[in-house]
């Protein structure tokens, strides 16, 4: 009943639950189960607090059996990433430094979960800091993948996607600078939503005026990602990118008619090295499209600009939340995340300048070429999983990467369009490693990204194969 159950999708869970034939207390004590089995074999749930989910679970059944509503996501668990503060709960963003530091707040994309009825049950996985897209720190050591344990599961909501893939939870949250939500959904075969800058207000954010760190879902199908929109989504007067529109527009329906929607398909956005078992696996998700009734042709915007502007752009805003944690605790940060601060402190007013400039011409180019395509396909990373021993991606198809974080253009060249992107499961290699395909849409055309990905799960169902250890 629990490995049934567990992997059901989240609407299914939230529907039982709802209708009472199974309580949120029963609910949480099959996930926790499943932690207490599979989370020592991925080390995915880095903190949990069985007591206080077990209250929170027991107050759901209660407030259902008064004939309340505890909100769209009522008794469902989750774990939040442990980058977002949760009040009362060890938050350590993967940082020695903060290994004990226990917020007196939550996060606001924790509290709309709580709001919406979730049961917290723990924290997820996360590389130090947030850097990179291989889920390791010094506190909580690597996370591995469900589907080769000596593999990556990606980065840097790692934790989250591995959770979700195993059967730990059936909802989390996520963010996403560089790729954090879509290279790890890839990896582990689940779906992660870059939404639209102030689609998910972020609270407390540094930098409220940069478009290009947000806060998102994750989950195992469309659906769900859906369902927790409608508890996340929506402005908040804190969060100055906050996009107007109620999150109830998530709780339309997913069906749509695609005949006629055209379709710009990339397999290396206007050539970025793709490693060859990445590109077959894509390569043949074209036809599915095609049979949808998209009209699909080659073609890709001009990004010509968007690695200097990403990296320039990270590095300013590594400086910015870091630079002074840098000058007191060099000597426990991760060297990436040195590196990344300090090429922050090495750049010039006019480079920031520079960089603002050609994303405002990007931006332009990029409105241009979505005149004519209302959606781009593309690979979500260009690589498939790696040896988890391995902190980064150092060459593909013999072409070396400058940097940490240059494996994952595939991802951040998308960050700097400021349009929602989703990753969704693809298929696998032959080797059983899972692909995952990014769905990029128009400016805040977030619900319509989810309407084509939905199409494109129906039609595939890649999301119902499960990691074998999740299903004995």
């Amino acid at each position: 009943m629990h490995t049934d159950l567990c992997l059901q999708p989240a609407t299914a869970i939230a529907r039982l639950i709802r209708q009472r034939a199974v309580s949120a207390s029963e609910v949480l004590e099959a996930h926790l189960a499943r932690i207490e089995k599979l989370n020592p074999l991925v080390n995915a749930i880095v903190t949990l607090d069985v007591t206080g989910a077990r209250d929170r679970a027991r107050a759901i059944d209660e407030a259902l059996a008064r004939g309340e509503d505890p909100g769209p996501l009522a008794g469902l668990p989750v774990a939040h990433k442990d980058l977002a503060e949760t009040k009362g709960m060890r938050t350590t963003y993967g940082s020695p430094i903060f290994a004990d530091f226990v917020p007196d707040f939550d996060a606001l994309i924790v509290a709309r979960l709580k709001a919406a009825g979730a049961v917290t049950i723990g924290k997820t996985n996360t590389p130090e800091f947030g850097a990179g897209s291989q889920t390791f720190n010094p506190v909580f050591g690597a996370t591995r993948n469900p589907y080769d344990l000596s593999k990556t599961c990606g980065g840097s909501s790692g934790g989250a996607a591995v959770a979700l893939a195993c059967g730990m939870i059936p909802i989390a949250d996520g963010s996403d600078l560089g790729g954090s939500l879509r290279n790890p959904a890839g990896y582990c075969n689940v779906v992660g939503f870059r939404t639209s800058p102030g689609r998910v207000p972020v609270w407390p954010d540094p930098t409220p005026y940069l478009p290009f760190a947000i806060d998102g879902p994750m989950a195992r199908t469309v659906a769900d990602i859906a369902l927790v929109l409608q508890a996340i989504a929506g402005p908040d007067p804190r969060a100055p990118l906050s996009i107007s529109e109620p999150a109830s527009i998530f709780a339309q329906p997913l069906e749509r008619d695609l005949r006629g929607v055209r379709v710009a398909w990339s397999p290396d956005l206007g050539g970025l090295p793709v490693d060859p078992r990445v590109s077959d696996v894509i390569a043949a998700q074209r036809a599915v499209f095609e049979q949808l009734g998209c009209i699909v042709e080659e073609a890709t915007p001009d990004l010509s600009d968007a690695d200097e502007i990403f990296q320039v752009m990270r590095a300013f805003r590594y400086e910015l939340t870091l630079g002074e944690l840098l000058d007191r605790e060099r000597a426990r940060m991760k060297d990436t995340v040195v590196w990344n601060i300090e090429a922050g402190r090495a750049l010039s007013g006019p480079q920031v300048g520079r960089a603002m400039r050609l994303h405002a011409a990007l931006l332009a180019r990029l409105h241009e070429f979505m005149q004519r395509y209302e959606f781009i396909i593309a690979p979500v990373s260009q690589v498939p999983p790696f040896p988890v021993e391995q902190p980064y991606i150092t060459e593909i198809n013999g072409v070396p990467m400058r940097n940490y974080i240059e494996w994952m253009r595939s991802c951040y060249y998308i960050s700097v369009c400021n349009t929602p992107a989703i990753a969704v499961p693809a298929g696998f290699t032959r080797d059983g490693l899972p692909v995952g395909l990014q769905i990029i849409g128009r400016p805040r055309a977030d619900f319509s990204v989810l309407q084509l990905a939905y199409a494109y799960e129906q039609a595939t169902q890649h999301w119902r194969r499960h990691p074998q250890l999740a299903t004995v």
